[in-house]
């Protein structure tokens, strides 16, 4: 596939974007909840190698667990028995994984609620995971040699794959595993997410965020970083954003641009981001094409300003929006809080205190933000209304990606495998 720049996409740009950002008139809707399914949240433990299976509202209690890695003794003979995969392996677990394998990174049930797919990092695959036996359903391997982020189209048919080092996204098929398109991205393919209709994929890629080059007049090293944004249909790009040029325009050359998690407002023509390094988030307007709005967040005194010590170049790292889109919830990873922020006012509320909370999702309901506890091992809820934590749940080792999903009503866990 040819390269794209911003420069030759520039005069076709904010006449796409338009576009890209209109909710269709006839927009896919998520699947239904079918007869005999219960919503759930899957939360992988990504040092576990396990997903466990929680309450959607109310006390978020935990139904059951999945191991997700029931072929890791083939796996590690495979990776054993190639120099390459083994080198690659190695530093995933001494990179990001901070000394762990990363074994779930992002997880979507299918839409009869029979299996669940996952990212394994660390392996370098997709699978498919029967969720009353356990078994594997279907591996896909991923081009490189790490898969991380996913997204699930709305009408949860297809799932997204960044292959973080072949700076490719594959979209498989979620019932058969079966590629059915791809596309390039900038460098190290993070976030994904179609829009709510389905017509689009965007697509963050966040550059080299294990090196020690952190100053910011070293982030020019760090790659090419850029939101490459594809037609669902033919996974041709349409659009290419690089937030270089626009936190330029607002006087911010000295801040990041690897676009971390985002979220779009409800109608699409806001998308609100995170960046490597910053404490807190920026409103970027779709249609015309620039940065609307910073959002800086308290910093944690307790937080080293050394940035080398910060995980992945993350300062915070996780951002969901209420169904309404009146409130937005952020993960400060680093300075170990969760605070939901009125998005008219952009005024936060109470800082609650979380340990490196790495994701924030919203419950079934709509009423709660749910965020992962990674130094605590939890996922707490906090409620949209009020800024306060309503409880925590004990999960597995080190909680990353949770998500909405479906499981049969009476699931409790595989009854084999």
């Amino acid at each position: 596939m040819p390269a794209f720049s911003t420069r030759h996409l520039g005069a076709v740009a904010v006449a796409l974007a338009l576009t890209v950002a209109a909710p269709a008139a006839t927009a896919s809707a998520a699947p239904d909840a079918r007869a005999g399914l219960r919503e759930v949240m899957f939360v992988g433990n990504n040092w576990d190698g396990t997903a466990d299976v929680i309450r959607s509202t109310g006390d978020f209690a935990r139904i059951g667990r999945i191991d997700v890695v029931p072929d890791k003794a083939e796996r590690m003979a495979e990776i054993n028995a190639d120099p390459i995969k083994w080198i690659y392996f190695q530093a995933i677990r001494n990179g990001v994984g901070e000394g762990h394998d990363q074994l779930v990174d992002d997880m979507y049930s299918t839409p009869d609620g029979g299996s669940v797919v996952v990212s394994r990092p660390s392996f370098a695959d997709v699978v498919s995971v029967d969720l009353a036996t356990g078994d594997i359903n279907w591996r896909f391997p991923v081009s490189g040699y790490r898969s991380d982020h996913m997204a699930v189209s709305p009408d949860g048919t297809r799932v997204a794959v960044s292959a973080s080092t072949s700076n490719t996204v594959h979209v498989l098929d979620i019932e058969t595993g079966e590629q059915v398109g791809s596309f390039g991205t900038g460098d190290k393919p993070h976030e994904n997410i179609f829009t709510r209709d389905g017509r689009y994929i965007w697509n963050m890629s966040i550059g080299d965020v294990n090196t020690a080059l952190d100053a910011p007049w070293l982030d020019w090293t760090k790659g090419d970083r850029r939101i490459t944004v594809v037609d669902a249909r033919t996974y041709e790009p349409v659009r290419v954003i690089d937030m270089r040029e626009r936190l330029d325009a607002i006087g911010l050359g000295d801040h990041s641009d690897a676009v971390r998690p985002a979220v779009f407002s409800p109608d699409e023509s806001k998308l609100y981001f995170q960046v490597s390094f910053f404490n807190g988030f920026f409103e970027y307007d779709v249609a015309a094409d620039r940065i609307t709005r910073t959002k800086t967040l308290p910093k944690n005194p307790a937080t080293s300003e050394d940035r080398t010590t910060w995980v992945n170049d993350s300062r915070h790292h996780g951002l969901s929006m209420s169904p309404d889109g009146a409130r937005i919830c952020v993960a400060g990873t680093m300075d170990d809080y969760a605070t939901v922020v009125d998005r008219d006012t952009l005024q936060e509320g109470p800082l609650v205190p979380a340990a490196k909370p790495y994701w924030a999702t919203v419950s079934g309901d709509g009423t709660h933000c749910v965020v992962s506890e990674s130094g605590a091992d939890q996922v707490t809820a906090i409620d949209f209304a009020t800024g306060e934590k309503s409880v925590s749940v004990p999960v597995g080792d080190h909680p990353q990606r949770v998500r909405i999903g479906q499981v049969a009503a009476d699931w409790t866990g595989p009854s084999a495998g």
